[in-house]
């Protein structure tokens, strides 16, 4: 029976032929879809902006909340 079993394995896959590293690489790059510059501009200043103003209200809720600490000390 064990004998059997092992004269029913499925037949072995082919391997694909190789590539060279670099032409995989360079087909993988080929595939990536660059944005425009004009998209790329407008998603910068956008991250800068929202960066910006959170900034700002994170100063303005740490100088509140220091101010606030300042008046339960004294």
């Amino acid at each position: 029976m064990a004998e059997s079993a092992k004269k029913e394995k499925a037949p072995k896959k082919e391997k694909a032929p190789k590539k060279s590293w670099t032409k995989g690489l360079k087909s993988e790059f080929d595939k990536i879809i660059w944005t425009d510059r004009k998209t790329v501009g407008k998603q910068t200043v956008a991250v800068v902006g929202i960066t910006v103003v959170l900034g700002v209200i994170i100063s303005v809720l740490d100088s509140a909340v220091l101010e606030f600490v300042n008046l339960l000390i004294k």
